[in-house]
């Protein structure tokens, strides 16, 4: 089952990306009692990721705090120590990045592609979302290959 919008985060354990290294989080408590703009790509560094939705969130930021987002968080079906090298890499500290290391998030969400034939297995689909104290508000899922409702410039046209 797809999720959709007026749905609950489903709870799932996954990690967070810190100087300390990874941290256990529960979906449900991370996104519980405040405003979560979310975006889901299918790997860290991959050209798109890298090139356009980490840096465009990074970018707007500030425009989506002031719009009433309390978090930006980018999840991605990789461990907490590449998302932590991605963030330093390529994100900013204005991005929480969470890991999805064994994929449980995408598939509990529904929100999975098989990448199998680029040798990157089960992953994320892309999509963003506005989840408000652990219901989706709005959800932005991508028709592959394309990037564009998704993107930090669409969330602010939806806040």
């Amino acid at each position: 089952m797809n999720i959709s919008e007026g749905d609950t985060i489903p709870q799932v354990k996954i990690s967070k990306a810190t100087e300390g290294g990874p941290e256990p989080v529960d979906t449900r408590e991370f996104f519980a009692g405040r405003k979560v703009a979310l975006f889901a790509v299918p790997g860290a560094f991959t050209p798109t990721c890298s090139a356009k939705h980490l840096p465009g969130f990074a970018e707007k930021a500030e425009e989506l705090k002031s719009k009433g987002v309390d978090e930006i968080a980018c999840i991605s079906v990789n461990d907490a120590f590449v998302m932590g090298a991605w963030q330093q890499a390529d994100g900013s500290k204005d991005v929480t990045m969470l890991a999805d290391g064994n994929g449980e998030f995408a598939e509990a969400m529904g929100l999975t592609m098989d990448g199998s034939g680029f040798g990157m297995g089960k992953r994320s689909q892309r999509y963003s979302m506005i989840v408000d104290d652990g219901k989706v508000r709005k959800l932005n899922v991508e028709k592959p290959g394309d990037f564009s409702v998704s993107s930090a410039e669409h969330m602010l046209g939806q806040l």
